[in-house]
């Protein structure tokens, strides 16, 4: 059994529209699904990632409309690294950063940045030979597109409590001090804990509310019942109709969701209009006016006006 690197980092907005124009109009990522928050279907859930809207590039927002912005803090994931393919896609990326007002701080072969609400980013260069997963965007040319995860950092006050969980139950291999990779036969992901400030962190726009990883639907209960003997506390099985679910904490505090690669996003609408309608699962179908009634009306940076 293994895990296929992350399947999708979760976080959490205020502003959707604000969030979509950074996510689809500066980095230019694919809005691949526009629906509700499964637990909460009042607010928006907006999924971005590659052009076919593949686990290891999706990352998804939560809207709390007039949600202060939050702080990373022990046990809270705190960035979130993108693979690019060169340094001439660096230069790209800072000079376009910049001319949207982005600061951008360049780091040898990365380059770090914050989106809006100051959730954290940092292009990485990768030469592996897993297939890249960039979304197609006018303004961006093909080699300088983002190319799925490399990994996430995450803030731990005792980062050697989780290794019981990562490594014996998850298949997690420790390269570094505080630091390890999860792969699988077509993709791998890094997970890296960081020193936490002495602030204590809160939850609020621009901060990751979970981190995701990637199972087949085969394996995906085995994983729960690997995780419970390692002492954690996984949910049953729930389905999000575009994938299913399982979710428990590792011991530094982050949320874990193992994910099953697919049924996918195009289970309910095709391939080519990805992310243009409001998507509802069948169970939210029959409340569909209402729910729209509450939503505020989104401009894709992508779409025709």
């Amino acid at each position: 059994m293994e895990l296929e690197g992350i399947h999708h980092v979760t976080a959490i907005t205020g502003d959707a529209q604000g969030n979509v124009d950074f996510y689809v109009g500066t980095l230019g990522l694919r809005m691949v699904k526009k629906t509700v928050n499964q637990d909460d279907p009042t607010v928006y859930h907006l999924f971005y990632g590659d052009e076919e809207g593949h686990p290891g590039a999706d990352l998804t927002f939560f809207e709390y409309p007039g949600e202060a912005p939050g702080r990373a803090g022990d046990g809270m994931v705190h960035t979130i690294g993108w693979r690019v393919g060169s340094n001439d896609a660096l230069d790209f990326w800072e000079q376009r950063l910049r001319a949207a007002g982005v600061e951008a701080e360049r780091r040898g072969e990365a380059l770090r940045f914050a989106d809006p609400e100051g959730l954290a980013h940092e292009l990485e260069v990768y030469e592996g030979a897993e297939p890249p997963l960039r979304a197609d965007a006018d303004e961006i040319p093909a080699e300088h597109a983002l190319l799925g995860f490399a990994g996430v950092r995450a803030y731990a006050a005792e980062p050697t409590a989780g290794k019981p969980l990562l490594a014996d139950a998850l298949g997690f291999e420790e390269v570094g001090t505080d630091a390890w990779v999860v792969a699988g036969e077509e993709r791998s992901s890094y997970y890296r804990y960081d020193e936490p400030p002495a602030q204590r962190g809160t939850s609020g726009g621009g901060t990751v509310h979970h981190v995701a990883f990637a199972s087949t639907i085969a394996e995906h209960a085995q994983w729960g019942e690997r995780a419970a003997a390692a002492g954690a506390r996984p949910t049953p099985v729930i389905d999000r109709f575009y994938f299913r679910s399982i979710y428990f904490r590792e011991p530094s505090g982050v949320l874990f969701e193992i994910a099953t690669i697919g049924p996918g996003f195009t289970s309910d609408e095709p391939l080519e209009s990805l992310g243009e309608r409001l998507s509802l699962p069948p169970d939210y179908e029959h409340v569909r006016e209402r729910v729209e009634a509450t939503l505020t009306p989104l401009r894709n940076p992508r779409m025709p006006r």
